[in-house]
């Protein structure tokens, strides 16, 4: 069929032109993608405006050309330019197929390629339009568009995700962390924090990616312990010309800029790079060295980005390619509002506040890539992400701190500092090899190290001295010896991942494609978790009189002469009451082994049906052993299971711009370390701990998808979607007397039926006789989705010792909004080749989800709508200059929580409005 429309093009050309005319047709291929098609390269006539640009079959024509020599020149961004010159005959069509690749080609080379510029919009639509699975992805041409800067915010833009109020955590089609996993070049990502199984995305900068691929359905290259979706981030490879660009920028936050000041703990510095550390002996004297007090800090974030990237050919067919990157961004937040713990049957909440939050993050990215080309039919390239993200928060929380005997008329003072750092480094090594025309092998090895720390985190609870006189002054609270403390969490997480398959294609055709190819591979990944913290809480000694107590002075009270005079004794979580010395840090430490092996057939039944048939054999072992405050002399768990994943997908071509898909497959979903160790974690409002008989979920998932291509940079689909999820896990609150949150196998089953609309528009696009584009585009998708699960009292009293009195016999999967919405509008104009304006407004929804399950008659926890809206203003003023204005939560929504039964929001709080302006310069 291409060869057709190129003799079409070449015939039209040659009757049609006038008499002392010609012209110059051809066709731009990829050498390095199996002799694929080139689209939307660049074709101008040197030292003109005349030129063209390659058909999605990348086939160009520049016609009506005086009969005479030029030279023609052939660019596409990020990739060599060529310079050929062509002499042009009367009445004559002259034929150049043009090579674009990573070094330059030889004039006698008849099929030339290059590699795809998979960061723009129309190539990763050219990419899902072509492939046989579902393929979903955004690159950083739309990011940068849409003034996206981290990946969690950047896959909230495509269909059916959205993101949990402050955190990383994403949600799938209403499935929540447990669902989805992470990738990076197909290799899996460790996690940053014990209570999650994915890394928290908001770390990750857009600079270092080049796509994100989001896909929805299982294929035998993921792991299965997935059913929402996996989520890869395709790291930076250059393989242009020498640059260096360097990004300065300045931002606010309107609520942190309003503050009448701005308080953070004492100790952590403003780098993120400081680790306070546990002090020696603090059993036996008061050896802590910062202070219970606060700093004050001018709440102006900045930031700063160095990127750069070469590449230089060795001999006639290596190359080697370099590219880097280094940044550090900081933010500070405020917010104010209430927060609430648990609301009874009757409407009155246990706990009372109204709170303050004081908020400082950091991140420091540093990546560097080394790609090689060996020659046409082998590549090797390393990867190496080092991350460094902090989170400092400082909260104040004033009200009831227990309605039943802990300022139970008001007044009480709860005050915590909590630094959180995370420190990631990445490494990975791929290879991609072509033995044959049929036979190729691909490879991957990763090796990641994790290291979380929150030291000295700090909390302190002061209550009236008269409890009648809720404004009176205040003392040191001795209700619970954990109502003053320091903690110290250490998490150490390494992860070795290996990847390899062999993919053989057979079944040639006359127009030298194939009919099928059998792909067989294998995939393991290997993880050791270890976990220790400490907490020093504070007994104060009710034998004694105890001093009022200064809020704004703790150090004050808390010090070597308060200990001296037995004020108070210091023990940890774990140690005796008041016995001195006995220092037992809560601990638990895991293994898991991944060990799979996988085969698939592709198929093309006919020009218009093609399906990919494959089965993934896993082997899952998890151990975990502790020792905690809940079970002081330890015991340990473990669970090994083999499980057989089937997965198929089938494409139908309606035609040239429709497909019809279908995809179905078998997967699980397994619980995390934490969720199974009888480790508590305690928060200001409610209290968490693991649940050892915890075990995995089986998924089975189902979707049918109609997409529409009206144009390169244009898509119309629909797409209808099925789960069916066996045991599945939630959180629940255990009936008990402090009311703690577990994770249990709430029942039998749960469902997730929806359907999914993209729309990719061009509503005006207008190009001059320069080429230069006046373009105004929307962009929208919808999803709608249902689910619903079963509630088992019984079944969770048998496999556990914990009682759970549900509310409700049924009820949604917790993190599922029923309606998620996105749109945006961009309106870009160029002025010149290196001058334009683009600015975005975006908008992001999603309606009520559940936050927690009922229990024991209490209603809800539910998280209510909200909506959303950004701004973004980009300019390239100049070949090098470009400047930046976001502004970010325009709208800045109230972020609520209710108990939905009792009508009672047991949480409130704005986030405030949010302005950058940057600058970049390219050298």
């Amino acid at each position: 069929m291409k060869t057709l429309q190129l003799l079409f093009i070449l015939l039209i050309s040659a009757t049609t032109y006038a008499q002392n005319t010609g012209s110059i047709a051809g066709k731009l291929t990829d050498k390095e993608f199996n002799n694929e098609p080139l689209p939307f390269a660049n074709v101008l006539i040197k030292g003109t405006a005349t030129g063209t640009t390659s058909d999605i079959d990348g086939l160009y024509e520049l016609s009506n050309l005086v009969a005479g020599s030029y030279t023609i020149t052939y660019s596409f961004v990020g990739y060599e330019t060529q310079e050929i010159k062509v002499d042009v005959v009367a009445n004559k069509v002259t034929t150049v197929n043009v090579p674009m690749g990573a070094s330059a080609a030889t004039l006698d080379e008849v099929l030339i390629t290059t590699t795809a510029r998979k960061e723009s919009e129309s190539a990763l639509l050219l990419d899902q339009k072509k492939a046989v699975e579902f393929k979903q992805s955004i690159g950083t041409e739309e990011l940068s568009r849409k003034g996206v800067s981290d990946v969690a915010t950047a896959v909230t833009k495509t269909t059916g995700i959205s993101k949990q109020e402050g955190s990383g955590n994403i949600y799938v089609r209403g499935l929540g962390d447990r669902y989805n996993s992470t990738t990076m070049n197909g290799l899996p990502l460790p996690s940053n924090n014990p209570s999650r199984k994915n890394i928290n995305l908001d770390i990750f900068s857009t600079d270092i990616v080049e796509y994100i691929s989001i896909s929805k359905t299982f294929s035998t290259l993921n792991y299965g312990d997935f059913a929402g979706a996996n989520i890869d981030i395709i790291s930076k490879n250059y393989n242009g010309n020498g640059f260096l660009e360097i990004g300065l920028g300045v931002a606010g936050n309107s609520n942190a800029l309003n503050a009448d000041e701005f308080y953070l703990q004492d100790g952590p510095n403003k780098t993120g790079f400081s680790n306070p550390t546990q002090p020696n002996n603090p059993l036996t004297a008061y050896n802590f060295d910062t202070s219970w007090n606060t700093n004050t800090n001018s709440p102006i974030n900045n930031s700063f980005s160095l990127i750069g990237g070469d590449s230089f050919n060795i001999g006639e067919e290596s190359r080697l390619s370099f590219f880097a990157t280094a940044a550090f961004d900081n933010g500070y937040k405020f917010s104010e509002g209430i927060a609430r713990g648990s609301v009874s049957t009757q409407g009155v909440p246990r706990k009372d506040f109204t709170f303050d939050k004081f908020a400082y993050e950091t991140n420091s990215t540093l990546l560097g890539n080394v790609n090689y080309k060996i020659n046409n039919k082998n590549t090797l390239s390393f990867n190496s992400l080092f991350i460094n993200s902090t989170n400092q928060s400082h909260e104040e929380f004033s009200g009831v701190i227990d309605i039943f005997d802990n300022a139970s008329e008001g007044g009480g003072f709860v005050r915590r500092s909590t630094y959180d750092k995370t420190s990631i480094f990445i490494n990975q090594l791929l290879g991609e090899h072509t033995f044959t025309e049929k036979l190729d092998l691909n490879w991957g090895v990763s090796y990641n190290m994790v290291n979380n720390v929150i030291p000295d985190r700090m909390q302190n609870t002061l209550v009236p001295v008269d409890n009648t006189d809720i404004n009176g002054d205040l003392r040191v609270s001795d209700l619970a010896t954990s109502d003053n403390h320091r903690f110290y969490q250490d998490l150490k997480e390494d992860e070795f991942a290996a990847n390899i398959m062999s993919s053989y294609k057979f079944g040639k055709t006359e127009d030298d494609t194939y009919k099928g190819k059998v792909t067989l591979g294998y995939s393991g990944r290997f993880k050791n978790v270890d976990f220790e913290a400490t907490q020093f809480n504070f007994r104060i000694n009710r034998n004694t009189t105890q001093p009022v107590a200064d809020p704004n002075n703790l150090d004050a009270y808390f010090n070597q002469n308060s200990l001296n005079q037995g004020l108070f004794t210091i023990e940890t979580f774990r140690g005796p009451a008041g016995t001195p010395g006995v220092l037992n840090p809560q601990t638990y430490n895991g293994n898991q082994l991944i060990q799979a092996a996988f085969a698939s057939v592709e198929y093309k039944f006919s020009p218009k049906f093609t399906g990919i048939f494959g089965v993934r054999g896993e082997y899952i072992f998890q151990e975990i052993e502790w020792e905690t405050s809940l079970d002081p002399n330890g015991d340990k768990n473990d669970f090994d299971t083999f499980e057989i994943l089937p997965s198929t997908s089938l494409k139908y071509a309606l035609n040239d711009k429709q497909n019809l898909r279908f995809a179905a497959s078998k997967t699980y979903t397994l619980p995390q370390f934490k969720e199974r160790a009888p480790f508590q974690y305690e928060e200001v409002t409610q209290v968490f701990f693991g649940n050892p008989n915890l075990y995995p979920s089986t998924d089975y998932n189902a979707d049918l998808k109609w997409e529409f291509f009206p144009n390169n940079d244009e898509v119309f689909s629909v797409t209808a979607f099925g789960k069916y999820i066996q045991d599945p896990i939630n959180e629940v609150t255990i009936a008990s007397a402090t009311n703690d949150i577990s994770w249990v196998n709430t029942g039998e089953s749960a469902i997730a039926i929806g359907g999914e609309l993209e729309i990719r528009k061009n509503i005006l696009k207008i190009s001059n006789e320069e080429d230069l584009k006046n373009t105004i585009s929307l962009g929208f998708n919808a999803s709608y989705m249902h689910t619903d699960q079963d509630f088992d009292r019984d079944k969770v009293v048998k496999e556990t010792d914990l009682s759970v009195g549900f509310t409700n016999d049924s009820g949604q999967l917790t993190g599922a909004s029923d309606l998620l919405l996105n749109g945006d509008i961009s309106y870009i104009k160029e002025f010149s080749e290196d001058r334009n304006l683009q600015a975005t407004l975006s908008y992001n929804y999603f309606s009520d989800r559940l936050y927690a399950i009922g229990t024991n008659n209490k209603g809800n926890l539910v998280d209510k709508a909200i909506g959303t809206l950004d701004f973004t203003l980009k300019s390239n003023l100049s070949k090098n200059l470009g400047l930046s204005l976001k502004v970010r939560n325009i709208l800045d929504p109230a972020i609520e929580r209710i108990q939905d039964t009792q009508d009672v929001i047991v949480q409130s709080y704005t986030k405030g409005v949010d302005y950058s302006l940057s600058l970049t310069y390219k050298l």
